[in-house]
């Protein structure tokens, strides 16, 4: 095995060709949840993995499962996983450089004859991003009992198709109930998403846990008047109070550096017209932080100051806390496989905290995970100019590779 190494080549080969799925004219990636892009592409990984000899199943959530025996089939499989939707702006990487490597971890030990003692699942999540289902990760979160399954279903996306209609329409609502098989374990390559692998010329990030994050949505309802005769002192002035909101948000980060984060990342106002002051104006806040009592000190502060700001700008703001996940740990067994196969392949590396949300911190609750980071090009993602390089997807999927054949010889030995 220590000889064993993936076809990098085939590698990249493969990220290039699925990003033809939604490609946009900037060189990104734009294949939303359950768009006509994700069932192209969700096609395009049916196929090559039913190629590959794995026998691929879809459940209720849609998310497909491509499992390859092992020499005791009765084991729970040792699970490779990740998402193939973007953001609307994405890059080729984000998610999509997990799947494939798990792909090409399977397309390598075909080559190689060598079959693991437990079965191994590769899984692509539906609807990790959350940019047209809100909340994120819906679907890993169903698999691992946060989500009730009628709940995701009825949620709508901003021109009111549910996730559930939109699942049948592009045919992958699947007959298997979503979280009807235990996972021996789960590992997850991921780009780093942020600039430290990189600034310190590190291959491998070793992801030991991920912060808390907390979403709420924020309506600040004023009254629509003309931009041209309606006095200053006399106006209700939604979108004051919004930018005056966003400001505020900034300091509550800057409050609790340098590991706090906060971020206003969607605007909608209405009537949305340039002399019509604004009457409506809807936000969304996205707090994080790697300690969960901070992470509620700072919620308490969004809390007040937006009430604040709405008594000072003679408006309304309803707040809604519409999705919360605390901080967490991955497993140490995971975790130590993941660190040591960097170490013999001798790929400099370092441990991480992971500051963005996966699939893995609900997957966590269910089984032992592990998470391997990639660098990516200063750091930037969920854009469409995201990138990195070759040799970083192949370095990344051959400790991919040694860490999960590495955790099924320690854990299925005896089973032998």
């Amino acid at each position: 095995m220590n000889k064993l190494s993936v076809n990098g080549e085939r590698l990249w080969s493969t990220i290039m060709e699925t990003a033809k799925f939604g490609g946009t004219d900037k060189g990104g990636v734009c294949r939303l949840t359950l768009s006509d892009a994700d069932r192209q592409v969700r096609d395009w990984l049916v196929r090559e993995c039913e190629s590959a000899g794995c026998a691929v199943s879809i459940d209720e959530m849609g998310n497909i499962f491509a499992r390859r025996s092992g020499k005791v089939n009765t084991l729970p499989p040792i699970a490779i996983g990740s998402h193939l939707d973007t953001q609307p702006s994405g890059g080729k990487f984000d998610g999509i450089a997990g799947v494939l490597s798990g792909l090409e971890v399977l397309r390598t030990l075909n080559e190689a004859g060598y079959t693991t003692i437990a079965p191994l699942e590769l899984i692509n999540w539906t609807n990790e991003e959350g940019s047209r289902f809100t909340p994120p990760m819906l679907a890993s979160g169903v698999f691992a009992g946060v989500f009730e399954r009628d709940f995701t279903y009825a949620i709508e996306d901003r021109d009111g198709k549910t996730f559930v209609a939109e699942l049948e329409r592009i045919g992958y609502r699947g007959e298997r109930k979503c979280g009807d098989h235990k996972l021996g374990a789960y590992f997850e390559l991921h780009i780093e998403q942020g600039p430290v692998l990189e600034a310190e010329n590190r291959m491998i990030g070793v992801v030991t846990g991920m912060q808390g994050q907390r979403w709420y949505e924020v309506t600040v309802t004023g009254q629509e008047a003309h931009a041209g005769s309606t006095p200053m002192h006399l106006r209700h002035d939604a979108m004051v109070a919004c930018a005056r909101m966003v400001e505020a948000i900034h300091e509550i980060a800057l409050n609790h550096a340098p590991l706090a984060v906060s971020t206003v990342g969607l605007v909608a106002v209405k009537p949305n017209s340039r002399n019509v002051i604004p009457g409506s104006v809807f936000f969304t806040v996205d707090l994080r932080h790697p300690d969960d009592n901070v992470l509620l000190q700072m919620d308490r502060e969004l809390r007040e100051r937006v009430d604040n700001i709405a008594k000072e700008t003679d408006v309304q703001a309803k707040l809604v806390n519409n999705w919360n996940v605390a901080s967490m740990e991955f497993n140490e067994e995971c975790i130590n496989h993941v660190r040591n196969a960097a170490e013999a392949l001798g790929y400099r590396h370092r441990d991480l905290i992971s500051g963005a949300g996966h699939d893995a911190v609900y997957i966590a609750r269910v089984a032992p995970t592990g998470m391997i980071f990639i660098p990516c090009e200063h750091g930037i993602s969920h854009n469409e100019m995201e990138n990195t390089k070759p040799e970083y997807v192949a370095a990344g999927a051959n400790v991919l590779l040694h860490a999960v054949t590495a955790y099924d010889e320690a854990r299925n030995a005896a089973t032998r």
